[in-house]
């Protein structure tokens, strides 16, 4: 039986993949997939505006090597990120924290 963690490493790796197969390169997000994914996936962390240049900003940031598509590291780039965030809000915010049941 898979760990929580070995099940949010799959479920990261598999949605990159659902949604950068969707059209042109398969190992690559481009605009059109990556707001897909962020709209569908991460609708908490998207302003509820959802205007195109805010997504425009945010590939931009996330397109290290400025080939106009997000590949798999920048993704998981991205993801640690957002991760890191989450940690810096609740250990801000002790009473915020996850508690395990």
């Amino acid at each position: 039986m898979a760990t929580p963690l070995e099940k949010a490493l799959d479920t990261m790796v598999l949605t990159f993949h659902q949604y950068s197969e969707k059209e042109g390169d398969q190992f690559k997000l481009n605009n059109k997939e990556l707001k897909l994914l962020l709209t569908e996936q991460l609708p908490g962390f998207i302003s509820k505006k959802r205007d195109e240049s805010a997504f425009q900003k945010i590939m931009n940031n996330l397109d290290c090597n400025k080939d106009n598509q997000v590949d798999f590291q920048e993704y998981a780039t991205f993801l640690a990120c957002i991760a890191m965030a989450c940690n810096d809000f609740f250990h801000s915010f002790p009473d915020k924290t996850p508690r395990q049941k």
